[in-house]
């Protein structure tokens, strides 16, 4: 098993519990989706599973050890965490620096560390920015030198919040497109998004949190078959799913998540009906 929560709480200093005795399993090559809306627990959990925060009770395993046996620095070679702010990492003067110095700081040979941050920077197409200063590119850019940062590490566990908020569609989908490769290689992926169209479209399994607790854990498309859960946790379907189901009487029986499922149910919808 890759993480796991046990009857985990958490709250900020003297303040209300924000988690409340979660237990999940997370499972080597997961791709999961923390969903959710504001103040449901998504962030405060995430940040359990790499040691930025600490249980207040319970307890949380990487590969079978406790969390609370490690510090950050040793658990952030296994788990790398994409922050929703890509300021609240980026400080180098340069992009090239900014995506080495993770590696460095580990003690990798500087062969090793340059290796790496030259793949990152072409991975992500930024070799063409390697020697400017990250902190005034534009958002997308610095958005893309965080997850390179991460990138480099070669964590087994990738956490990215909210990655595409800010973001065009191109460059949303390029990236997804790198994030499907990484999970292709065995990565386990924790995506925390708001755009329930990236949830239908590439994460198969999702949690969903709300006042702090896992209401739901189940496969994506289960999920968004509860419209109650949906209803209860303001959590609005795609636009392709919603027309999906007003279509659904000539088509019964599919839960459509993605454009590519409309067309193979709907495709010829015109024709049928004539």
């Amino acid at each position: 098993m890759c993480l796991e929560a046990t009857d985990l709480w958490f709250a900020y200093e003297e303040g209300p519990s924000v988690l409340k005795g979660i237990s999940l399993e997370i499972k080597v090559g997961d791709f999961v989706a923390l969903i959710g809306q504001n103040g449901s627990g998504k962030t405060t959990l995430a940040k359990h599973f790499n040691g930025l925060l600490r249980p207040s009770r319970g307890r949380v395993l990487l590969y079978g050890e406790d969390n609370r046996e490690h510090p950050v620095a040793h658990l952030a070679r296994t788990v790398g965490y994409v922050f929703q702010n890509p300021d609240h990492q980026i400080f180098s003067a340069t992009t090239r620096e900014e995506i080495a110095f993770g590696p460095r700081n580990i003690g990798l040979e500087e062969s090793e560390v340059q290796q790496r941050t030259e793949q990152a920077l072409e991975y992500f197409d930024l070799t063409a920015y390697a020697d400017h200063q990250p902190a005034i590119l534009g958002f997308g850019l610095r958005r893309k030198v965080s997850i390179a940062a991460v990138y480099a590490m070669r964590t087994d566990v990738l956490i990215l919040d909210e990655p595409t908020a800010g973001l065009d569609w191109k460059s949303t989908h390029e990236l997804m497109q790198r994030i499907v490769a990484l999970h292709r290689t065995g990565h386990t992926i924790i995506l925390i998004t708001h755009d329930m169209r990236l949830v239908a479209e590439y994460a198969p399994r999702c949690l969903v949190l709300r006042d702090g607790n896992i209401l739901a854990d189940d496969d994506t498309r289960e999920i968004f078959r509860q419209a109650d859960l949906l209803r209860e946790t303001h959590i609005e379907l795609p636009q392709i799913c919603r027309l999906a189901r007003r279509l659904e009487p000539f088509n019964p029986g599919r839960n459509i998540l993605t454009v590519a499922e409309f067309l193979e149910g709907y495709g010829n919808l015109a024709e049928r009906m004539r």
